[in-house]
C-alpha cells in the first residue's frame, strides 16, 4: 500500500522516472476486466506519447510532480563536483548510469552528468557515453525548462554553461573563415 496520497491535478507536469516530463492532460475512469479503474492520462508532447497510469498505481510507478527550484539548483551544483570513480568496468558502470536516468531523480540524473561530462575541449567520449550523458542532461533539461518556463534547448545550454562544460568546435564556422583569409589572395594574385 502506498504510504501518502499523491494529488495531481490536470494542466499539471509531472515526471514519470522511464519517459522525462509530461502534462497531465485528464483523469478518466476506464473499465478493465470489469472493473471501473481511475487514470491518469499523460501526454509527453516530445515522445509524441501518451500514458495512462491507473491512479493506485502513481506513487508505486515513480510519478511524481516536478521538484522544486531550489532542488534542482541542487542536483546541478552537485554535477559540478568531483566525477565519481570510474574502478567498475563500462558494462557495469553503463547499466548504473542506465538505471540512475531511468529513476528520474534529479539528484541520480546529476550523478550521470557529472560523470560524463567532458571537463576540457580536449577531451572525448565514446558513443555510448555521450549517449547515456545526452539522455541525462536532456531529462534534467525537462525539468529545468519547465521550472524556468524556457525551451528544451537552451535549458540544456544554460546547464551546461553552469557546469563549464566546453563547447562543441563548430568546424563549419572555421571552414567559414578559411575560405574568406583565401579570397583576398587570390585577388591579389
Amino acid at each position: 500500500m502506498p504510504s501518502k496520497k499523491l494529488d495531481f491535478k490536470t494542466g499539471q507536469f509531472v515526471v514519470y522516472p522511464t519517459q522525462g516530463v509530461g502534462k497531465l492532460s485528464r483523469i478518466e475512469e476506464q473499465t478493465i476486466a470489469g472493473q471501473k479503474i481511475k487514470m491518469l492520462v499523460i501526454e509527453f508532447e516530445r515522445n509524441h506519447m501518451t500514458l495512462r497510469v491507473p491512479v493506485e498505481r502513481a506513487e508505486i510507478s515513480g510519478l511524481r510532480p516536478l521538484t522544486s527550484a531550489k532542488k534542482m539548483d541542487e542536483a546541478i551544483a552537485s554535477a559540478k563536483g568531483k566525477a565519481g570513480a570510474k574502478r567498475m568496468i563500462w558494462a557495469r558502470r553503463a547499466q548504473q548510469y542506465e538505471e540512475n536516468i531511468n529513476s528520474g531523480d534529479p539528484m541520480k540524473l546529476a550523478e550521470v552528468v557529472r560523470d560524463l561530462q567532458r571537463r576540457s575541449a580536449s577531451d572525448t567520449m565514446t558513443f555510448s557515453a555521450r549517449q547515456l550523458y545526452l539522455r541525462a542532461l536532456e531529462r534534467m533539461a525537462q525539468e529545468f525548462a519547465v521550472l524556468h518556463k524556457m525551451d528544451l534547448e537552451a535549458a540544456s545550454e544554460k546547464i551546461e554553461d553552469i557546469l563549464g562544460v566546453p563547447k562543441e568546435i563548430d568546424l563549419n564556422a572555421a571552414d567559414d573563415d578559411d575560405e574568406e583569409d583565401e579570397e583576398p589572395d587570390e585577388n591579389e594574385s
